[in-house]
């Protein structure tokens, strides 16, 4: 091989060993970028549900930032009533939910922004957003009927769900989209990946589950494209307590809340947990 040959050669593996160890780093750096997408306040609840029994609340957490989110009261008289917490997905501003008032079966519902989503101040986090659950949960056993609070998490928000009802007694939880772990879905997306390595935010829902003894409401997407079918179900396999699966078809991940079964399962739900 001459000598012209070999450098080039060399210049090729030099290059194939800076792509091979700069993805990685970028995948690190940016990580932040691909697993949260903080989307501004679309609408306020307060204005485009006038009449509605609709309460802004606002929570500082022990750092400082602020959050702030609603609580839709079950009853125009606003008599306490037990609340059902909303952890949305990695895009998802919560406020359209507010015009949802009437599918919970009795119960009031409490939607927090995450931080730096719609007017909740700061960056999300996984350490973040479960110091945040409990703060939540603390404020809605305050304020709910008999303390009873239930939980509902879609997509991201089930990993945010199954950490809280490890820590705090609830009387069910409700996921939609579900995965067993942040990890376990990138490693389907980037095989080539040290993803074990790399990962900053886990969101490990499998190793909590089966801990948990609340009844479980677990709503997959017949089309989900983004959490493929066997992350819910190992989740699903592994809960402690008493569970339910249901399966929308049609529909895709982010299109499950169109179909009128999906809220009559969650309502059926709710109205048993009494």
């Amino acid at each position: 091989m001459n000598a012209k040959l070999k450098a080039k050669l060399f210049d090729w593996l030099k290059l194939a060993a800076c792509v091979a160890l700069g993805f990685p780093v970028l995948i690190y750096f940016l990580q932040e970028r691909l697993i949260f997408f903080p989307q501004p306040l679309t609408q306020d609840p307060l204005k485009a549900n006038t009449g509605a029994a609709i309460e802004a609340v606002s929570l500082s957490t022990y750092e400082g930032p602020e959050l702030r989110g609603w609580l839709v009261h079950a009853s125009a008289t606003r008599t306490p009533a037990p609340i059902l917490i909303y952890f949305g997905g990695n895009a998802e501003e919560v406020s359209w939910l507010a015009s949802t008032a009437g599918q919970y079966a009795g119960w009031s519902l409490l939607l927090i922004n995450y931080r730096g989503y719609g007017g909740s101040e700061g960056k999300p986090g996984e350490i973040e957003l479960f110091a945040d659950a409990l703060q939540i949960y603390d404020y809605a056993a305050g304020r709910a009927q008999g303390g009873r609070v239930a939980l509902m998490g879609r997509s991201l928000g089930s990993g945010v769900a199954v950490y809280l009802a490890a820590q705090r007694p609830v009387a069910g939880v409700i996921l939609v989209s579900p995965y067993d772990s942040i990890e376990s879905v990138a490693r389907g997306v980037y095989p080539f990946l040290p993803i074990a390595l790399m990962l900053k935010h886990r969101f490990d829902s499998l190793s909590r589950a089966a801990q948990i003894r609340t009844p479980l409401l677990c709503l997959v997407a017949s089309e989900d494209r983004v959490i493929p079918r066997p992350h819910s179900e190992r989740l699903y396999a592994a809960w402690g307590g008493p569970r339910q699966w249901r399966e929308i078809s049609p529909a895709g991940h982010d299109s499950i809340a169109d179909a009128p079964e999906y809220w009559r399962a969650i309502a059926g739900f709710l109205q048993a947990l009494g």
